[in-house]
């Protein structure tokens, strides 16, 4: 497995007196893709959020590339190499779809902006087709599809991915996993993903923590996530019988 380009360590942050996140620490190796898996409520957006400076940490570190960016204003973070694509999308709907790619690359001023609109129009053709439209006019998935498109156009090292297949149909959500797939697998790109539909994440990620009430209460590889009872049983859907009325977690992590 490759070095960390990001590792956060004992992080924790609040909500006004509300604990949110409680002392979580995780690694995202390079060029893997990465979830955190976790109930609504758990806390995986706020640990994103924490990462791109939206939110600020009232305790621990968050490392990328080496260099500690705990706190740091969320244009500096992205300058660094960490595009962030947020849950419910946040695309610009009064502008046209071009013109949200162009915005994903406000930062930029070399000769390579055009070239990868076209990428980004090979990775998602339906983006292609509807250029000059508005882009709050588009479905649901379609704005997904901008929204990591817009994300990419900043040419990221890392990729925040927030709850993508919220709100989409089972078919938008495969074509969706299979474009972060060969982003992942093209471009290199590290992607940090969290999601609530555990399957398609686990199918698509290398390595996987559960996030439960703001501690992690489970991690390894995605494969092996698979087989553990607990995961089939809160996750998967798949009853076991004289499960019922079992701790749900049987073991909890060490804290460190």
């Amino acid at each position: 497995m490759n070095a960390p380009i990001l590792t956060l360590r004992n992080i924790e942050t609040y909500y006004g007196p509300i604990m949110a996140i409680r002392g979580v620490s995780l690694e995202v190796p390079e060029g893997s893709i990465v979830t955190v898996l976790g109930a609504n409520g758990a806390g995986k957006t706020t640990i994103l959020k924490a990462i791109s400076g939206v939110m600020d940490l009232q305790k621990g570190s968050i490392t990328f590339e080496g260099k500690e960016i705990r706190n740091m204003d969320p244009d500096r973070v992205m300058r660094l190499g960490i595009g962030h694509v947020p849950e419910g999308r946040e695309i610009f709907p009064f502008l046209t779809v071009r013109e949200n790619l162009l915005m994903g690359a406000y930062t930029r001023s070399d000769s390579g902006i055009e070239a990868d609109i076209e990428e980004v129009y090979g990775y998602f053709p339906r983006l292609r087709e509807r250029a000059s439209q508005a882009a709050g006019s588009m479905s649901g998935g379609e704005q997904q599809m901008l929204a990591i498109g817009r994300a990419l156009m900043a040419k990221p090292r890392l990729l925040l991915l927030d709850e993508p297949s919220l709100g989409l149909s089972p078919k938008l959500v495969k074509e969706i996993f299979e474009i972060i797939s060969r982003i992942n697998k093209e471009k290199k790109t590290t992607i940090l993903l969290v999601e609530q539909n555990a399957n398609v994440a686990l199918h698509a990620a290398d390595f996987g923590y559960v996030l439960e009430v703001g501690r992690i209460v489970m991690e390894d590889t995605c494969a092996r996530l698979l087989e553990k009872e607990d995961i089939k049983e809160f996750y998967l859907g798949m009853k076991q019988e004289g499960v019922r009325g079992k701790r749900r977690w049987k073991k909890r992590k060490t804290w460190r």
